[in-house]
């Protein structure tokens, strides 16, 4: 039997006391009040209620490594962005890949695959794909329903995914961003429990009295936690916090542990934050976490203190998984699925025609993923419209990885480059190649590359390139998180260097196709309102 001292931090009781912990088997065998002179606490570990482990860019048994470090012990893990890529093999491949190692991952089935019809996806999941996934005991809910339109209309498909999770007892995700009024009634009428979408403080807070529960996210791009979290001393039984996206960089510094030090700092109850990021998850989606009582699975961490929430050991199931900064997780074999198949580009097809003075422009919003829609003057030269570097108005292009055919290209401000190009296969929902450039000629350069690489992310100048390959599925590393993240730095401080102002240019070009976050977005076959859910004309 192994025994572990400490303060131990009773959150349901709120109460903090010196305990002595039994683990046997696996699991919390007895807690007995017991003084000593052990001034480190041990509280329950942290769970991410919503987050797309591909967005690591890592398989599930690499996250984990660097997850457990920071005191998570599990996720709510929405394996749609492989869905979109290889359909249920994908979620498969997920599924199996987490179970190699202690974390706990919890997947949903992916709601909408595709996302959306406007753009070409991989894979399609359908009624009777979604009806096997949640019959399975790996699934654990369905997720996000991004067609929050095809809700509000009642389509049949849609409300038959959503039937097929009421029918086995699991919860329903929602992704509705600023959606209010009657619609959002509506739409949590339909059976939403959750949103992670909210932006602002009276959307969130009306999605509450809906009987929502708000989940506070804080990501690479998308950042919402200070416009929500003067909501949670009211309402911290019905919130939770998720990363949803997490760059490889941005996970070796931090992740849940961090949100709950940024809301202590701000005064609100410790027990109501522990709540949040600890109990609220496991609970809403019933997981089988342990939450430091007798009889629980011995899922628990040891912290430096209440304020900052330094992680001196995680244990999952008993075992001690990371100490100090280092997890004792070992690497396993995976294999490395794909789906490319599109030829080399030339400069040639990126080049606009200019048939009126004025064009539409997407204009990027720092920290987030909704995007606004510019009417401006383009830059004319010899009948084509160019990138204007002057006044930060680049090029931006889609090009379909599936099949061979012509990129769709637009232009977009605030990317800040003042030469060369950027690019990725990250792109929501489809994962076509999305590249952001100051000419046809670095534009093609940096798509070409991430062609030839069948997937990865990539910053280039000329003829110097930092280029990250993700060969698994196109989106994902086959490499550990250390390494990982050293080279998404690289490519990233390479971005900033070509000029980008952008906190996180590689996160915020992966959201530049996705169609369901208004408003002016591109996808492969075009430029797309997502407030009017229509193609528009540039």
């Amino acid at each position: 039997m192994k025994k572990i001292k400490g303060q131990l931090v009773d959150i349901e009781s709120r109460e903090i006391f010196p305990a002595e912990v039994s683990i046997e088997n696996g699991r919390i065998a007895k807690i007995e009040r017991k003084e000593h002179d052990v001034k480190t606490y041990i509280m329950p570990g942290f769970t991410d209620a919503h987050i797309h482990i591909e967005s690591s860019m890592l398989v599930p048994s690499e996250f984990a490594k660097l997850a457990v470090v920071h005191g998570t012990v599990a996720t709510v893990s929405d394996p749609h962005e492989i869905a979109n890529v290889l359909g249920k093999k994908g979620v498969e491949f997920m599924i199996e890949n987490g179970k190699k190692v202690p974390l706990k991952f919890h997947f949903g089935a992916p709601s909408c695959v595709p996302a959306t019809e406007f753009e070409t996806a991989g894979a399609e999941l359908d009624v009777d794909d979604i009806r096997d996934l949640m019959a399975s005991p790996d699934i654990y809910y369905l997720a996000e329903v991004m067609n929050y339109p095809g809700v509000l209309a009642g389509n049949s498909e849609v409300m038959k995914k959503i039937n097929w999770a009421k029918y086995f007892k699991k919860p329903v995700d929602g992704h509705a961003p600023g959606l209010r009024g009657e619609s959002a009634w509506k739409y949590s009428a339909a059976g939403i429990s959750t949103d992670h979408e909210c932006f602002t403080y009276e959307e969130a807070r009306e999605k509450l009295s809906l009987g929502v529960k708000i989940i506070i996210r804080e990501g690479s791009a998308a950042k919402n936690f200070d416009a929500l979290i003067d909501l949670l001393p009211e309402n911290y039984e019905n919130m939770m916090f998720c990363s949803d996206d997490k760059h490889p960089d941005d996970l070796l510094l931090g992740h849940i542990n961090e949100l709950c030090a940024r809301a202590v700092e701000k005064d609100i109850d410790l027990f109501k934050v522990l709540q949040t990021a600890c109990i609220n998850p496991v609970r809403h989606y019933n997981l089988p976490v342990g939450l430091l009582n007798e009889g629980d699975a011995a899922d628990f961490i040891v912290v430096e203190d209440l304020k900052n929430f330094k992680v001196l050991q995680t244990f999952i199931n008993g075992d001690k998984v990371a100490e100090n900064g280092k997890s004792s997780i070992p690497s396993v074999d995976f294999e490395k699925p794909n789906n490319f198949h599109t030829s080399l580009k030339k400069p040639e097809e990126f080049v606009v025609k200019a048939e009126k003075k004025d064009t539409k422009v997407i204009e990027a919003v720092d920290g987030a993923l909704i995007t606004n829609e510019l009417q401006l003057e383009g830059l004319n030269e010899s009948g084509n419209l160019i990138a204007d570097t002057n006044n930060d108005i680049l090029k931006i292009t889609v090009v379909n990885r599936y099949e061979d055919a012509p990129p769709a290209v637009a232009f977009i401000k605030n990317f800040g480059l003042k030469k060369g190009a950027i690019a990725s296969s990250v792109a929501h929902d489809s994962h076509n190649i999305i590249a952001v450039g100051t000419s046809d000629e670095e534009l093609c350069n940096a798509v070409n590359y991430i062609i030839e690489s069948k997937g990865g992310i990539c910053s280039v100048d000329g003829q110097s390139v930092k280029l990250l390959p993700l060969p698994v599925a196109g989106i994902i590393s086959e490499k550990d998180g250390w390494e990982t993240g050293k080279l998404y730095e690289e490519i990233d401080a390479m971005s900033k260097e070509l000029g980008s102002t952008l906190k996180a240019p590689f996160m915020t070009l992966s959201f530049m196709a996705l169609l369901v976050i208004p408003d002016l977005k591109l996808s492969d076959k075009g430029l797309f309102s997502g407030k009017n859910f229509k193609f528009v004309n540039s």
